[in-house]
């Protein structure tokens, strides 16, 4: 048997022991996705049948996942013939898999598919809903087992506890990565907040743990440092991204007032604000779909701000119209008026669209309702 061999930077060392969780946050460059990626395929090489899922919470397609990192982790350990690499999958040594998933496409149902997995790896962990996290650790389950019987030590059968080929691998395993947003945040609440699990490791790691911090980054890290001196020590350091001073909704706000759930909506609207401009550089095309729900509260629904050309932006407006059977779509006449009217109802006729003129400044109209 081949062993491999994996260098670990000190700062990582104590999450190679057997946890139940394992928690690794900080700024750019602290090699927290490049370390769990590598325990992976190390784990995967190590422990025939292992079966890993790569959670976020929104994962729109498989350019968002960790997959491209996985796959490059395996050739670099030159461990290729040991793993076969599909479409949307990576199969490990000994019938296990590697999969890549978002939260947001599970339900409490779907989620048992995920039973009996060894790892979870929650990636971009800051995202994550306390509803996502509630579904998600029950789920993850898995006794330590036998590496002759591969059944549950509470059920091995095999008599000789000291026989040379035999290995007891781990419970299952939850690792969590991510660059703090806000302490209200479900992922720093649940690690970081008064009562953290006991069955926990938890690392905070940035660029200066790193003994392979490319030069590349380095650059990149001093020109934030210069340039960008407000959010530097969230991107770099993983402190809490900063609030903007002067700000009418701040990230704290924000953070603060995200729902799990709306109520019943008795009015939906999308709102369109185009730029002027399509090129390269110009400023972005601003949907939001916003409601007033059954408690007499307004919510913003979804955001759908893009670029590119005006009938981009209209076919998304439109879309998004369909998606959550809105009234109308509210553009601002003040605004290039007739054009967007015009290039909406290109796309569809009869579209209701609902015309409205400010008569103040933006920050006058939305300070009440901040």
């Amino acid at each position: 048997m081949t062993e491999l061999l994996i260098k670990t930077a000190a700062k990582m060392v104590p999450l190679l022991a057997p946890k139940r969780y394992k928690a690794a946050y900080g700024g750019r460059g602290s090699m927290k996705s490049h370390f769990f990626a590598e325990y992976g395929v190390f784990r995967a090489l190590k422990q025939p049948g292992f079966r890993m899922v790569c959670i976020r919470e929104v994962q729109k397609s498989l350019k968002e996942s960790a997959k491209r990192l996985i796959e490059d982790k395996i050739e670099k350990f030159q461990a290729s013939g040991s793993f076969n690499i599909t479409g949307d999958h990576i199969d490990t040594p000994g019938g296990g898999i590697i999969l890549f998933q978002g939260m947001q496409d599970h339900t409490a149902e779907s989620i048992k598919s995920l039973e009996g997995f060894d790892v979870a790896w929650c990636e971009e962990a800051q995202t994550m809903t306390a509803k996502s996290l509630e579904y998600l650790r029950p789920t993850i389950r898995k006794d330590p087992w036998c590496s002759i019987c591969k059944l549950s030590i509470k059920e091995c059968p095999c008599i000789v506890a000291n026989h040379p080929e035999r290995e007891i691998f781990p419970e299952s395993e939850m690792w969590f990565s991510w660059n703090p947003r806000h302490p209200t945040d479900p992922v720093d609440k649940f690690f970081r907040g008064p009562t953290p699990p006991a069955n926990a490791i938890i690392v905070r790691a940035s660029h200066e743990d790193n003994p392979w911090f490319p030069e590349v980054l380095e650059e990149e890290r001093l020109y934030d440092k210069k340039n960008d001196p407000h959010r530097y020590a969230h991107t770099w350091l993983g402190e809490y991204e900063p609030t903007a001073i002067g700000a009418i909704w701040d990230r704290q706000i924000i953070h603060e007032n995200r729902r799990e759930q709306v109520p019943e909506m008795g009015r939906i609207l999308v709102g369109v604000d185009p730029a002027i401009s399509a090129q390269d550089g110009s400023n972005e095309h601003g949907i939001i779909v916003a409601g007033v729900g059954t408690d007499n509260r307004g919510y913003i629904l979804e955001d759908c701000t893009t670029t590119g050309n005006p009938r981009k932006w209209a076919q998304r407006a439109i879309a998004a119209y369909d998606r959550h059977e809105a009234d109308g779509i509210v553009i601002e006449v003040n605004q290039g008026g007739d054009m967007v009217k015009h290039t909406l109802q290109s796309e569809r006729p009869h579209l209701p669209i609902i015309e409205v003129r400010a008569t103040k400044g933006k920050h006058v109209r939305a300070e009440p309702i901040a």
